[in-house]
């Protein structure tokens, strides 16, 4: 009895370590129940049953039970029994090599489904798709895309030929098999062995699986892992659905995922624009996109390819030898392989809005289909003038140029170069329209139209003398872009003629904070805080943006209705559900419409400028009527055009990137911004019909200061210069004359009629 426990206890402890090692399966299994669940499915696709319980059968079978023994046998089996060393029946080590070969097929089991993605989430792919822009009338201007360029399209919207030239190349029995071809992949390798034809031995299946749901890694595990999901992926989608995805995931060379891009990529076509030859093309590139590459060291390879898959249309009966001749003989268009961009500047300044308002990775990997509003024609020819004219300005220290057109109604972008060169290495793609920089005098309307909504008028008169302000802290003495001071100057002049003096002045009078507000309302978003800008601010003393400024100009054009820049058109996304729609967009009055009419009448009024600029300056745009205004910092670091008409709005900048000086002979109107922007006003209001100002109901005309000019009615008027005369007697010439005395709250100007003036100096 003694050696019998002996005996049990050694084959004991023989199964002990299969034994533990078979928990320690079962604790794994514990943990990957929900997926073996979800497999079980296609295991028993891959388990023929009969063979299983014959197997099992023989092996019950081969035990023997024995009657009980007698004593005597029982003695002589004991005599024959060794005593020492190890001692084992047939059956327990049957079990023995029966345990470990379960554990060993359930631990690689295990491993193989462990972390085993689900072929559910097909339909719900997480592949990056395109986002696309497009010009105001539809043209694709750029694609923006994260490692892949991808647009998905249904199954309905490819071309039957190219349906049936994917599967007569990739899968000829994919409406016969269940996933798994084995004929297919015996074929594949004869095939490469007989004529060295690279041919597909996966289904499109197990493709679609390893583009989506595996690595490309070469191992027989990943192998195996395919095989398993291809068969669950037939039982859950249709073959349809199946293809479509295919359709929408495969490589076709480079960033080109999908059959969408891939049409895009090499023709510039939509993928239903697809003829015969063009599908038989395409279809011939998934099995290897490098080496059948258009674009690659030898593009023969893939016309070569191209032969092969209309042969084997011709094998399935897909099409005929005559279709296949044809189609092999016809000239592929293949378009150049470089990734063009139209519009840079502007294209990359709405993809930051889109990212600052939907986020980076909706916007790169969203699919979205964002209309834009540029004018390509438009934008071409902004680009070709600021190129060409800030060429010529190296003598002046000129480097770069900026320049916008905008739709005055709607606050549509038409044209935004934000550089002379986006492709210059060294600050091309520095986009100045956006940029933070000095408007000079450009922003001078501002002021008065703040004094304008106070009372005051464009006949009011100014003195434009010396002066000088303090405060606690500084003393600031303004003076003329000429250097010079005018004496006595109306509003319409002092504007007009962009006197530095009078603008300062009518500031002090009116106030910084309301200044601001008014500046605000119209369009500038850089004003915060008033309290930091000082009685300089009229002449340019706070940084603004180019594209905000066309909103200011919009605004005085649109008798005070503001349209911000605006250049986004429609935004949906790749399914077209609409995400954003601006084609009509809503303005908001920010200021009178008397305001800005009589702020514009001066700024179209070339007897207003001629005193500074001439009568023929480059503000002038010949059979048109149009309101402009200059502007130039300090230093000349920043020099200003902008003009508009009732439906247009044109802005130019030049200077340099780093806000180095340019040169002093520039001229403000004659050299630097006002030559580009007449270029480009001029072009674009070509064949346009000449359109004037309409005066608003509410502008009357009035006489105030001396001046008859416009005034709003129902506002009682203001002066800001007090007025005396007297008769004195010259006792040298022995003649009286009237002197004419003009006192501001700032200084005191005095002249007589024979134009001798005398500049009372300003109080200390």
């Amino acid at each position: 009895m003694a050696r019998r426990k002996n005996k049990l206890k050694t084959q004991l402890n023989f199964l002990l370590l299969p034994i533990l090692f078979l928990a320690w399966i079962l604790v794994k299994l514990g943990q990957t129940f929900l997926k073996l669940i979800n497999l079980l499915i296609s295991f028993i696709a891959l388990i023929d049953f009969k063979f299983f319980f014959n197997a099992l059968l023989n092996f019950t079978k081969s035990f023997k039970f024995q009657k009980k023994k007698t004593k005597k046998a029982k003695k002589k089996a004991h005599i024959k029994t060794p005593a020492p060393g190890w001692s084992f029946s047939k059956t327990s080590i049957s079990l023995t090599l029966l345990t470990l070969t379960f554990a060993a097929s359930l631990y690689l089991g295990l491993h193989l489904v462990q972390d085993l993605p689900t072929p559910a989430s097909l339909k719900e792919s997480q592949s990056p798709v395109t986002t696309e822009f497009y010009s105001r009338d539809g043209t694709l201007i750029y694609r923006l895309y994260e490692d892949r360029n991808r647009t998905p399209v249904s199954l309905d919207s490819i071309p039957d030929h190219l349906v049936k030239a994917t599967i007569a190349m990739e899968d000829k029995n994919f409406y016969g098999h269940f996933g798994v071809d084995v004929f297919g992949v015996a074929r594949a390798l004869w095939s490469y062995t007989q004529t060295g034809e690279v041919q597909g031995g996966s289904t499109i299946t197990q493709q679609l699986i390893k583009n989506t749901l595996l690595t490309p890694e070469r191992t027989v595990e990943r192998k195996a892992k395919e095989v398993v999901l291809s068969l669950w992926t037939e039982r859950i989608y249709s073959k349809k659905e199946i293809l479509e995805m295919y359709f929408n995931e495969v490589p076709y060379g480079g960033p080109a995922w999908g059959i969408a891009a891939a049409a895009q990529t090499y023709f510039n076509k939509d993928v239903r624009e697809l003829d015969l030859a063009e599908s038989a093309f395409l279809a011939g590139l998934p099995a290897s996109p490098t080496t059948y590459s258009p674009y690659g060291s030898n593009p023969q390879m893939g016309k070569a390819r191209q032969r092969s898959v209309l042969r084997r249309m011709v094998e399935e009966n897909f099409i005929s030898q005559d279709e296949a001749q044809r189609a092999y003989d016809e000239t592929l268009n293949i378009k150049a392989p470089l990734d063009e961009i139209k519009a840079p500047h502007f294209v990359m300044y709405v993809k930051n809005l889109l990212s600052q308002k939907y986020g980076e990775r909706k916007v790169v990997r969203g699919g979205l289909r964002v209309t834009t509003t540029i004018d390509l024609d438009m934008q071409k020819k902004a680009e070709e003038i600021v190129e060409k004219e800030i060429s010529t300005l190296g003598y002046l220290n000129v480097t770069n140029g900026a320049a916008m057109v905008t739709d005055a109604k709607t606050g549509h972008i038409l044209a935004m170069v934000g550089s002379k060169n986006y492709w210059d290495p060294k600050f091309g793609n520095f986009n100045v329209a956006t940029a933070l920089r000095q408007p000079g005098s450009s922003i001078k309307p501002v002021t008065y139209t703040t004094a304008f909504m106070k009372g005051y008028t464009p006949g009011n008169i100014l003195l434009d003398t010396p002066v000088t302000f303090r405060n606690a802290w500084e003393s600031y003495s303004p003076v003329n872009y000429d250097g010079k001071y005018h004496g006595p100057v109306s509003i319409r002049t002092a504007l007009g003629s962009s006197y530095n003096v009078p603008a300062v002045k009518m500031l002090s009078i009116v106030g910084i904070a309301d200044m601001v507000k008014v500046a605000k309302d119209m369009g500038i978003s850089t004003f915060e805080d008033s309290s930091r800008f000082g009685l300089s601010l009229t002449l340019g003393g706070g940084d603004v943006r180019l594209i905000d400024m066309m909103t200011v100009y919009g605004t005085l054009s649109q008798m005070g209705v503001r349209y911000d820049a605006q250049p986004i058109l429609k935004l949906t996304d790749y399914t077209g559900k609409v995400l954003e729609d601006n084609t009509a967009p809503l303005g908001k009055r920010v200021i009178p419409a008397g305001v800005a009419y009589m702020v514009s009448s001066i700024l179209a009024d070339n007897k207003a400028r001629t005193p500074a600029f001439g009568s023929s300056s480059l503000l002038n745009i010949s059979g048109h009527i149009v309101a402009a205004k200059t502007g130039t910092t300090d230093s000349k670091r920043d020099n200003w055009t902008f003009g508009y008409t009732p439906e247009l709005v044109v802005g130019v900048w030049v200077g340099n990137n780093d806000n180095s000086p340019m040169n002093p002979a520039l001229t403000s109107g004659v050299t630097g911004a006002a030559p580009i922007w007449n270029k480009i006003t001029t072009q674009v209001l070509k064949d346009k019909q000449n359109l004037a100002f309409e005066r608003p109901a509410e502008v009357t005309e009035l006489s105030v200061d001396g001046n008859k000019d416009f005034a709003l009615k129902g506002v009682s008027t203001k002066s800001i210069v007090g007025l005396g005369r007297r008769r004195v007697r010259d006792e040298k010439e022995n003649l009286e004359k009237e002197v004419i005395t003009f006192t501001d709250p700032f200084s005191t100007f005095q002249s007589d009629q024979t134009g001798q003036i005398q500049i009372v100096p300003p109080n200390p």
